[in-house]
């Protein structure tokens, strides 16, 4: 016997029996489960604890919830009842009674003689009689609790299954206020006819060397793509003699989606308000760019009801400013006469072709490159670099590193130069060394240096200035800028790097261009340089950085615009972490997903290891040994070499973990994944809570700040959840975000929130590789970002599901590194051996291993495409 608590009296106590129950989907169990009346049968048990709306009850972590089961005999004999609990998870959090329990108001006397137990012996109900049980749950930790009560009559077995959800303050603030429910499809239109509206003020005259063409889909092919048809050019495949009309065909599947993901977004019966010479409309969403609106965008608008005999009703409104959720358009000055604060509007949003024609654009330049630029294995010469030794300007290179800038000084140009560099062993840094070399020794020198986004680019740009042995002149390095690029987002120290009027960045003028001997953009803003009429060969250099990330017409911006045979061109990045964003699964498919970086390293020189062609970068210098130890096995044939100092000072000072000298920490939580309103993302209120907690304890000793932590998670709706609560808990510094905004970045700790918890969406994403399931390169990405500390916060019966997973679950479990719900049962597919940090044990052939011992895979992940979604309602994950 033991005490329930000592808040009732010593007469109250709890006996019986301990069993186990494994994880239990309350999916599964949703239409029993949603209403409390008596079930079929001569003898009739109530469900207890009904669901709310399709999810578990809720009940405050320390409290007691209780609900009584009614038990009827309906039948003309008395029956002999026995009822127990089965088990609950966690570990007897359920007790019986066959008094309501009494509350923590009541009175001593109340609770003497009250009850409680985990089993009611042998108890007679005569016919056409009833008896209520009570059934009670007091939680101590939040997460969803599970039991099975146990009714035996003579022979025959009943049981009920049961639910609820122990929440805390957090949890339960973001709940949703409406309920779920697919948003209705918008009705898809054309506007043919439309009054122009008021386009932004160009700052001077804009007449560009080389025009930019419109591009325009073909009918045919857009009817065949609509169609769910495959062109032939794609049927038949990359090859030389197809390059432009297989990539133009795979931009032009990428640009349908893009324009039916945009309609999405459009807007009924709202309203705008007059502010100034502008409109103002609200559009939720904005913040999180669903949909993504810049300035120069452009909306249609239409009164509601409007009748168009008179006249053109729709009406272009072109956006001027965009802040927070809000936009501000210019419409013809008629509309504005005719506007009213109170009118109602029919929305209709626009895809932006700017991007998608450049790269167009950029595809049908490509096609006067040598092929030994595009296609190296068509060129029966192997490559052999004569380097010299090098003097290093920064004396932190290792041996590889050294290697690669001696190669890339060797260069005389095609075919490319790939540096790979899987995670936080410098690739950023060999680049930066390669540029300042050039930089300082060859006066001829001009380089074009690009990375996927702004502030890859802007980190190189600091990296450059901050080398204290050489310094770059302010009047010979230039950091070139989209317009559309808000001024604020430049950091104070770089404007002067900058060319902007009016505090909107521009392109210089072509004679200022080609004075600078160092350039740094992006992708996309290399265009710029093409457009003001830079020369094909200009630049002696390009480097790609992250290349990984950019598709392969991405690429050919800056080669296609600006290369020459003689050019050097290198590219860095690892074909092992996040590939480009694509938003058609078809063309994602059919090759857009692959990087240039990628498809070159299917040429023999390349998967082989040609130090003529490839270096591979194996010192990591970011994380512990133990948190690189298992993607190494996995992604890397076990080369990567950690090189971090210091590696136990900040496990010391975390009093929580379960293992000081293991820096991987599996907390198993059961919660409940969850969607609200109209919106498909998931978000799951449990872990955000566990989350919180968790930081709570991490910067209570003052060891750690609010900038040392990064909180990664898969959906878009879990990282807006926990910005609200970070909000609210005053923690603004704390970098929440999905797995593509962290890559290239890193954190003392990170913690992972995985937020599944059912297996049905499980399967639904597993299938189309959403979330962190069946996509080994965002498993790498996630865990490969911590420094120090690794936390992963999910359900183990969940993200054990799929073979990355399940190795990090259970490397944390062999190395006592593993807290909370119960374990599931190690599957017979992995290799039972301990997964200890000097040795893992597994089965190779049945994980998809991106390069086989001794050489480079040809085509790795070929097999791990996803199936494509047909309707965009069905996207879980926010993020693709």
């Amino acid at each position: 016997m033991g005490t329930v608590g000592d808040n009732w009296d010593d007469e109250c106590y709890v006996i019986g029996e301990k069993r186990e129950i494994g994880f239990i989907d309350f999916e599964d169990y949703k239409s029993v489960c949603s209403d409390n009346s008596s079930g079929e049968g001569p003898v009739m048990i109530s469900y207890p604890f009904p669901f709310v709306n399709g999810k578990p009850k809720s009940v405050f972590v320390g409290e007691t919830a209780v609900d009584s089961i009614t038990i009827k005999n309906t039948t003309r004999e008395p029956v002999d009842l026995w009822t127990k609990i089965y088990a609950s998870t966690p570990e007897d959090t359920f007790t019986l009674s066959l008094m309501k329990p009494p509350s923590a108001e009541s009175e001593a006397n109340s609770s003497r003689g009250f009850l409680e137990s985990f089993m009611l012996e042998d108890r007679m109900l005569q016919p056409g009689r009833s008896l209520a049980i009570w059934l009670s749950c007091k939680p101590k930790v939040i997460g969803l609790h599970t039991t099975v009560v146990q009714f035996d009559m003579e022979g025959d077995r009943v049981e009920r299954v049961v639910f609820l959800l122990a929440e805390d303050k957090i949890s339960q603030s973001l709940a949703s206020t409406k309920p779920y429910s697919r948003g209705a499809r918008k009705k898809q239109s054309t506007v043919d006819a439309f009054v122009m509206g008021s386009r932004p003020a160009r700052l001077g005259q804009v007449s560009y060397q080389n025009r930019l063409p419109r591009y325009d889909i073909p009918k045919n092919i857009r009817k065949l793509i609509e169609s769910k048809q495959i062109p032939d050019s794609i049927v038949e495949g990359l090859a030389p003699k197809n390059y432009a009309s297989f990539f133009k065909t795979l931009l032009i599947m990428e640009e349908i989606q893009l324009e039916e993901d945009m309609r999405a977004h459009d807007m009924e019966n709202v309203t705008m308000s007059r502010k100034g010479q502008y409109l103002s409309l609200v559009v939720p969403g904005l913040a999180e760019r669903r949909p993504s609106l810049v300035h120069g965008d452009y909306i249609f608008a239409k009164l509601v009801n409007e009748d168009a005999r008179e006249g053109i009703s729709t009406y272009q409104g072109f956006v001027h400013r965009v802040e927070a959720d809000e936009v501000y358009l210019k419409f013809h000055s008629d509309f504005h006469l005719r506007h009213r604060d109170g009118n109602i509007y029919n929305v209709q949003f626009t895809y932006n072709r700017i991007n998608m024609r450049r790269l167009y654009q950029a595809i049908d330049a490509a096609q006067r490159l040598d092929m030994e630029l595009l296609f190296p294995s068509e060129s029966s010469e192997m490559r052999l670099i004569e380097s010299t030794p090098l003097v290093p300007i920064s004396y932190n290179l290792n041996e590889e590193q050294m290697c690669s800038i001696e190669k890339i000084l060797g260069l005389n140009g095609a075919p490319p130069y790939l540096i790979h560099g899987p995670p936080g062993t410098g690739k950023t840094m060999t680049l930066v060394e390669a540029i300042l070399q050039l930089y300082t020794t060859r006066e001829d020198a001009r380089l074009l240096v690009c990375a996927p986004s702004n502030s890859a680019a802007d980190h190189i740009l600091e990296k450059l200035l901050s080398e204290n042995a050489v310094e770059v002149k302010e009047n010979e390095i230039f950091r070139l800028n989209a317009t559309s690029r808000p001024f604020e987002d430049v950091k104070p120290d770089h404007i002067r790097f900058c060319f902007f009027d009016e505090q909107v960045f521009k392109c210089p003028p072509l004679a200022a261009l080609i004075r600078y001997r160092i350039i740094i953009s992006t992708y996309m803003s290399a265009s710029l340089l093409y457009a003001e009429g830079v020369d094909i060969g200009h630049f002696s250099h390009i480097f790609l950085d992250e290349a990984g990330q950019a598709s392969e017409p991405e690429s050919m911006i800056p080669i296609s615009f600006l290369c020459k045979k003689e050019t050097v061109v290198v590219l860095a990045g690892d074909p092992m972490q996040l590939g480009p964003v694509i938003y058609s699964k078809e063309a994602e498919s059919h090759g857009l997903g692959k990087s240039f970086l990628e498809r070159l390293f299917e040429c023999e020189s390349y998967y082989n290891g040609n130090e003529n062609y490839v270096i591979r970068l194996v010192r990591n210098y970011r994380s512990h040994p133990q948190i690189l130890c298992l993607p190494s096995k996995l992604f890397y044939e076990e080369e990567l070499i950690a090189c971090k100092d210091d590696t136990s000072s900040l496990m010391t000072l975390v009093d929580f973990l379960p293992n000081k000298e293991f820096p991987v920490l599996f907390f198993g939580i059961q919660g409940c994944d969850e969607r609200e309103g109209s919106n498909p993302s998931w978000f799951n209120r449990i872990e955000v809570s566990k989350v919180v907690e968790v930081i709570n304890r991490l910067t209570a000793s003052g060891n750690l700040s609010e900038e040392d932590i990064g909180v990664i998670t898969p959906y878009r709706q879990q990282v807006l959840k926990l910005k609200k609560a970070f909000e609210s808990l005053n923690m603004p510094d704390i970098k929440v975000g999905s797995v593509e905004q962290f890559q290239g970045q890193e954190r003392q700790v990170i913690i992972v929130s995985t937020v599944r918890s059912t297996v049905k969406h499980n399967d639904f994403d597993r299938k189309h590789c959403l979330g962190f399931l069946s996509n080994p390169r965002r498993f790498n990405v996630a865990v490969t970002r911590a420094i120090s500390l690794l936390i992963i916060i999910g359900n183990p019966h969940i993200v054990s599901k799929d073979l990355y997973w399940h190795k990090l679950l259970w490397y944390c479990s062999d190395n006592n590194s593993y807290e909370g719900c119960a374990l599931p049962e190690r599957e017979d597919y992995v290799d039972e051996d301990p997964v200890h940090t000097d040795s893992l044990s597994y089965e190779e052939e049945e994980i998809p291993q991106p390069f086989q011992q001794g050489e480079w895979s040809q085509e790795p992940f070929q097999a791990e495409f996803p199936q494509p979604v047909k309707d965009e309602d069905e996207w879980s994950d926010g993020w693709r």
